[in-house]
C-alpha cells in the first residue's frame, strides 16, 4: 500500500471516529501545553537573570591577585605594568585592560532639589578606575570619559542595574521621582575625598564634584566607575599607591581561547573574580531544577495521555477486526495495517501538540498579563517572564507525535498479527 493511500486511509478512520480522536488529542495537548509553558517560563526567567541581574560576557575575564600569595615564588602577587605586559602576550588575549580600586574615602552630601523634589543625603562613596577602552562605548555622545585634569568635574559611569534599583525600590519607598539615563546624564554633585562618615581617614580632604557621564552593566555596582588616570591621581594627592592595580579585564579574541587563558592566569599564580557568574549560575541552576520538576510532571500528563491512545485504540482495533481483515483479504500486508494505525496515531498527537501550544502559548500571555496587574514593578521585572525559541516548539510538537505513536504501537501490533480468517470468520 502506497504512503499517500495509507494516509487517506487514516484520515477517513479518523473522522468516523470523531468522539475518539479529539478525546484523545485533548489529552495530549494537556500534557504538551504543560511542558512547554513551564519550560518557557524557566528559560525566560532565566535568560532575565542572565541578560538584566547578572549580565555576562563571554570573551570577558576579569584576574585579580590572590587572597594569599607567596609572591615571585610562584608568579603571583600584585598586579602591576609587568605582571599586565606578561597577561597581554597569553595567546588568545586581545586586550588587557587594568583596574584600580579607589582606596581613598569619600564622602557625597547632597542638600537641594532633585529633579523637582527636595533631597538631602549624604552617603560613603565607593569608587574604581578603569581603563577608558573599558567603558568608552557606554559614555553619552558629546561626554568623553577621560581625565579632564586637575580642577574640573569628574567623569563617572554608573551601573544600569543601580539605576534599575533605584527607581523600582529607593525612589518608590521614599517619594522621589523616576529617572532616565536621558535625565542623569550631565548631573553633577560634590564628593570630599579623603573623609568618611565611618572612620577618621587622618588624610587631607579634598572637594571633587563628579559628573555622571553614562551608564554601563559592567559598572561598579554600589559605586562610581572613574577613569584610571583620575583614580591614580586621587591617590597621588593622598599619598598612596598609584601603580598597582587591584583587577584586570582580559578580551579573549574568541569565547572558545577562554578556558585556556583561564589556565594560563591560574599557572601565573593569579585568581578571577567570578562572584557574579557564580551566583547567576547558581540561580540558574535552581531555575533548570524547578523547571525540570514541572516538566517532569508535564511529561507525566503526557504519557497518561499515551496510556488513554492506547485503549481507544485497542477498542477500535477490537471493533474494526472484520474491516482489517478485510484489508488484509485484498492484498494488504502486516506491514500496511500497523502503518495506517501509527498513522491515524501520529495525526491525532500532531492535532494535539499543535493545540497544546496554543494553549502553552494563552496561557503565559494571560500569565505575563497577571503579573503586569497584580505584581509590584520590582527590580528588574521584565516584560515577559516567557522565553519561546523555535527548538521548544519544535519539541512540543515531537513530544506529541512521539507520545500518541508510542501509545498506539502495542494495539497497531496486535491488530497486524490478527489472522485475516479467523477476523473475517467472527
Amino acid at each position: 500500500m502506497k504512503a499517500r493511500r495509507a494516509a487517506v486511509l487514516a484520515l477517513r478512520n479518523l473522522k468516523r471516529d470523531r468522539r475518539g480522536s479529539v478525546l484523545g488529542a485533548l489529552g495530549v495537548a494537556t500534557g504538551v501545553g504543560c511542558l512547554v509553558f513551564f519550560t518557557a517560563l524557566g528559560t525566560g526567567v532565566a535568560r532575565t537573570v542572565r541578560t538584566r541581574v547578572f549580565p555576562d560576557d563571554a570573551t570577558r575575564i576579569e584576574v585579580v591577585p590572590p587572597q594569599v600569595s607567596l609572591g615571585a615564588l610562584l608568579g603571583g602577587g600584585k598586579l602591576d605594568e609587568e605582571q599586565m605586559g606578561r597577561l597581554a602576550a597569553l595567546p588568545g588575549v586581545e586586550a588587557v585592560l587594568p583596574k584600580m580600586a579607589i582606596r581613598v574615602s569619600g564622602l557625597a552630601y547632597y542638600d537641594g532639589p532633585f529633579f523637582g523634589r527636595p533631597l538631602r543625603i549624604g552617603v560613603e562613596v565607593m569608587g574604581v578606575g578603569v581603563a577608558p577602552a573599558l567603558m568608552a562605548q557606554d559614555a553619552a555622545p558629546g561626554h568623553p570619559f577621560a581625565d579632564p585634569g586637575p580642577g574640573k568635574p569628574l567623569p563617572v559611569i554608573v551601573s544600569s542595574r543601580l539605576l534599575e534599583l533605584y527607581n523600582k525600590s529607593f525612589a518608590a519607598q521614599r517619594g522621589l521621582p523616576k529617572l532616565t539615563r536621558e535625565l542623569l546624564v550631565g548631573f553633577r554633585f560634590p564628593v570630599q575625598f579623603g573623609n568618611s562618615f565611618v572612620v577618621n581617614t587622618g588624610s587631607h580632604p579634598e572637594q571633587q564634584v563628579i559628573e555622571v557621564v553614562g551608564f554601563s552593566d559592567h559598572a561598579l555596582l554600589g559605586g562610581i566607575t572613574v577613569p584610571l588616570d583620575v583614580a591614580r591621581r586621587l591617590h597621588r594627592t593622598q599619598g598612596l599607591d598609584a601603580d598597582t592595580y587591584s583587577a584586570a579585564v582580559l578580551r579573549a579574541r574568541t569565547p572558545d581561547a577562554v578556558p585556556e587563558i583561564i589556565a594560563a592566569v591560574r599557572r601565573m599564580g593569579f585568581e578571577l573574580d567570578d562572584s557574579e557568574r557564580t551566583l547567576a549560575e547558581q540561580i540558574g541552576w535552581a531555575i533548570a531544577l524547578v523547571t525540570g520538576a514541572l516538566g517532569l510532571l508535564s511529561i507525566l500528563i503526557t504519557a497518561l495521555a499515551a496510556v488513554n491512545i492506547a485503549h481507544a485504540f485497542y477498542a477500535s482495533v477490537r471493533e474494526r477486526r472484520r474491516e482489517i481483515g478485510v484489508l488484509r483479504a485484498i492484498g494488504a500486508s502486516a506491514d500496511d495495517v500497523e502503518r495506517v494505525l501509527l498513522l491515524e496515531a501520529a495525526a491525532v498527537g500532531l492535532a494535539g501538540g499543535a493545540v497544546g501550544l496554543l494553549l502553552g502559548r494563552a496561557g503565559a500571555a494571560l500569565a505575563d498579563l497577571a503579573a503586569a496587574r497584580v505584581l509590584p514593578d520590582f527590580p528588574f521585572k521584565p516584560g515577559t517572564f516567557f522565553a519561546w525559541p523555535a527548538p521548544l516548539l519544535a519539541a512540543g510538537l515531537a513530544v506529541a507525535v512521539l507520545a500518541a505513536i508510542v501509545g498506539a504501537l502495542p494495539p497497531a501490533r496486535e491488530a497486524a498479527r490478527n489472522d485475516p480468517a479467523a477476523s473475517l470468520s467472527e
